[in-house]
This record gives C-alpha cells, structure tokens and sequence, in this order.
C-alpha cells in the first residue's frame, strides 16, 4: 500500500482487518488471566466471541477446567474441555433459555473458595435468556423484535432485556455467591459500560424497572399484561452498585472499540494518511449519523476541514435503525446507503462500514464497500438509492453492486467500524 497510488478498497478492507485483529481473544486474553493458572476453574459465558475466548484460555490454563458457553449459530469451534451451546441471535430460541437454564445450575452451590470465571461478549444478552418469573420466551421474543425495529439504542434495549430476565443484569453474578468471580469481557457497548455489555449479567445495574417500563412506553411498544405487571413488582429489580453479594467480583474488560481504532488509525498514519478518529461511541440513526459524515467528508474535500487529504475518518460505537420498510439490511449497509445519497458520487471519497463480528443485521456479510461510483452504478442498474434507502433495502442494492463485504463470523465483537477515505484534488 502506498500513497502515491493507492488502492482504496483494499485500503479500506485492510484497515477493517486490523481492527477485529486487534480484538481477537488470541491477542489479548492471557494477559488477564490470574497469576495461579493451576488452580481449578469453572467457566461460563456468552457471545459471539464465546468460543473464541475458551480456545484463548484452554491454551492458558494448565489446571482443570469445566464448563459452558453459548455463541450464536454458526461462531461454534471444537474446543476440548469447555461445552459450547448455539443459540438464536439477535432474537433469543429455546436454546437461548436452555443454556441459561443450565448455566444457572452449574453455579448453584459453589463455595467460597471456587473460582468462576465468565466470559461475555457481544450478541450474549439474547444468546443468555431466561425470563423472568410470569413472562414467557415468546413475550420476551416479541418484545426482542419490536425494539430492534423500534429505533431504541442498544442502552435502552439491554435496559428492557435486564428486567425481563433471570439472569441478566447482574443476577447470574449473585447466582455465583459466595465464589469468586472472575468476568473477562469484549465490549461491543459505546462508553463500555459492564452493566451494558451482553446486558450485564455479572455486573451490577444501576438502571430500574420503572426506566424499563418507561422504555416500552417511549416507543409506543404493545406491552403484554405480564411484563408491566413484573416491571411494576419490587422483586423485578436487579442487584444495583455497591451491593455486597457481589464483592467477589472482578470485572475486566479485555477489548474495545476504542482499541480496535487506534491501531487501524496507526495502521493509516504508518501509510501516509492523515487521520481523524471521531470516537469509539457515536450513536444515533444511521442514517443521520451518514448525512453529518457525509458534510465532514465534503468540507474536507474542499479544503476547509480539520484535516487535509489524504486522510481517513474514523469512527465505532452502534447506531440504530428505525424500519420504515420491508427491505433487507443492516445499520452498516443503511449508513453506507444514506451516505451515498448524501455525497452522490463525489470524486475522490470513498468508504467502508461493516460489523466486527461479521454479520449486518440478518445478513451473511459483514458490510459494505462505497467507491465514488455507486452512485452512477447503481443509476445504471436502475436503483433509485433515495427510495431504497427509505425502504431500508441496502443488502440487495450492494450486493447487485458487488460490494458487499462478506467475512463470515469473526468470532469477536467490538461493534461497528467505520472508515471515510478522502483523496486529494476531489472537487473541481
């Protein structure tokens, strides 16, 4: 790669890469580990990063271990003393509730002097779901879908998903008493927050029922009798900040977007390019989140902006997605989308969104690649990019482009990346 002529969609894929390398349980798992390494363990978790994290610490821990882990269908990988569950993401099955069931039970009655440690990524609030006393799986899944399409941020649906649960939002963490606790987490949350992650399942939640009931009120979400009657009841609360049954807990989070960007930002200065990293935790809609990049980008191109060509914007965190429509895609594919629509073919910028994990909403690829002539591509396709996007159909329009990038599961989790790539001499 060189500056004088460079590829910009390898570029951008490369710098992709080196982001979920960065986040990989391989690279930086056993330097969380305890000291005493020979010392018998049980271990649970969650997530996309699941099996990944377990291969990391069998390689690590010569003493005996036992234990299980779900990860979503499709992130398994042959491990050789931990069991690994699949479960349904990013809406929680049966087997999501089977593994939660069984988790619970591994820890029941463990002593004070047992250690468990808990390995929790991102997609483990929906792989880890038992609900709460009253309320069915199928509430629970219904509820599940109607955020996801609601436009909530991940904050608030992990709000909801803690007090819906048994086991979530610190209750698997008392679960644990008196043993010790040891959680290792990949955070795929903005502001990394351990009550957020993966819903918190170990971590103390300082948020409250009545916030979760006013969640489902915000969005105008059909609520059956039985969950605003368990919001409503005291014993609905989770463990909160400074509760003593979790004094045994030790949480770690072992990556971050934040982590991941800075060496894809070194990665580019190494190149030659100029860098501007906006933060690890920029939310809102993608669409909207598009159109204020979008005007950066430009207002670089012309020369008036906080850095000069060439140069790459960076930027993490988890948008969202209001479905307006019937199409296919995710919040990567729709951001890309929407900044297509904004920079309609400007020379010279070019750019890349994708999800760490691999997966774009429901799909099988990871994100998308736009170049300064999808615009005119698509035109000639007969694609009417303004009308796709507001039927919130990316997939099919950048797969018809080819653009799609396509990874499979990366078995890590540090939520979306985004990348703006500028050249000079872009405008006239």
């Amino acid at each position: 790669m060189n500056i004088v002529d460079p590829d910009p969609r390898a570029l951008l894929i490369e710098l992709f890469h080196v982001a979920v390398a960065t986040a990989q349980p391989a690279r930086v798992l056993a330097d969380f580990l305890p000291a005493n390494r020979t010392q018998s363990a049980l271990v649970i978790g969650a997530g996309k990063a699941a099996c990944s994290m377990v291969s990391c610490l069998e390689q690590h821990w010569p003493g005996p271990l036992r234990g299980l882990v779900v990860t979503a269908y499709g992130h398994s990988e042959p491990l050789q003393r931990i069991e690994v569950i699949e479960a349904g993401h990013p809406v929680p099955d049966a087997m999501s509730e089977r593994a939660a069931k069984r988790i619970l039970a591994l820890v029941a009655s463990l002593g004070a002097d047992d250690l468990v440690i808990c390995l929790i990524s991102g997609g483990g609030s929906s792989l880890l779901a038992l609900p709460a006393p009253g309320i069915s799986l199928a509430d629970k899944q219904d509820i599940n879908r109607a955020l996801l399409k609601s436009g909530a941020t991940i904050d608030e649906i992990n709000r909801v998903r803690k007090h819906l649960s048994a086991i979530k939002g610190g209750r698997l963490g008392l679960a644990c008493t008196p043993a010790r606790l040891l959680t290792l987490a990949i955070s795929d949350v903005p502001g990394d927050d351990p009550a957020t992650i993966a819903s918190g399942p170990t971590a103390a939640d300082p948020s409250t029922s009545s916030e979760a009931l006013s969640i489902l009120q915000k969005y105008r979400l059909p609520i059956p009798s039985a969950i605003t009657a368990w919001l409503k009841n005291p014993v609905s609360e989770t463990p909160k900040p400074g509760d003593s049954r979790l004094c045994n807990n030790d949480y770690r989070i072992i990556a971050s977007a934040r982590h991941s960007l800075e060496a894809a930002a070194r990665q580019a200065q190494q190149a030659g390019f100029n860098t501007l990293l906006l933060g690890d935790d920029i939310s809102g809609e993608s669409r909207d989140v598009a159109r204020e990049h979008a005007a950066l980008a430009l207002a670089i191109a012309k020369g008036s902006g906080p850095v000069s060509p060439p140069c790459i914007i960076l930027s993490g965190g988890e948008t969202t997605v209001t479905v307006r429509g019937d199409g296919k895609g995710g919040r990567n594919g729709e951001y890309l989308l929407a900044l297509a629509n904004s920079l309609r073919g400007t020379p010279g910028i070019y750019a890349l969104a994708a999800d760490t994990d691999g997966i774009d909403g429901a799909g099988d690829n990871a994100g998308a690649v736009l170049t300064p002539d999808t615009w005119q591509r698509a035109r000639e396709r007969s694609w009417d990019i303004s009308k796709e996007l507001e039927n919130n159909n990316c997939y099919p329009l950048f797969r018809d482009l080819e653009d799609l990038l396509i990874t499979g599961p990366t078995r890590t989790n540090v939520n979306d990346f985004r990348a703006i790539l500028i050249l000079p001499h872009t405008t006239n």
